[in-house]
């Protein structure tokens, strides 16, 4: 088995554990926390590019995470709207969940 799909395999199971334990949230939300917990995209247009996303969708599901706290709006580049972020204390609660 190659590295990358053992990467893409723990994104994916990471996504499906946050999608689980916090059904309110998208799955690209969901991708969005679990990218950053495995350090794979810290801001909006490096998530967009690794996963083959429109940034303007991940643009609002950042805005989504903002809005429920689990996500903080670190930097924001007027011009391109790339937006850097990092898991808010909630947030980092509800990745624990993750490491165990």
């Amino acid at each position: 088995m190659s590295a990358p799909a053992a990467d893409a395999e723990t994104f994916l199971a990471a996504t499906d554990t946050l999608a689980a334990l916090r059904p309110e949230l998208s799955l690209l939300e969901a991708g969005i926390l679990a990218g950053l917990h495995l350090g794979l995209a810290e801001d909006s247009r490096s998530f967009a590019r690794i996963f083959g996303v429109e940034h303007a969708l991940v643009l609002r599901a950042v805005e989504g995470l903002s809005a429920e706290t689990l996500l903080t709006v670190t930097a924001r580049d007027g011009r391109t709207q790339r937006t850097r972020y990092a898991a808010s204390p909630a947030g980092s609660a509800v990745l624990t969940a993750l490491a165990a």
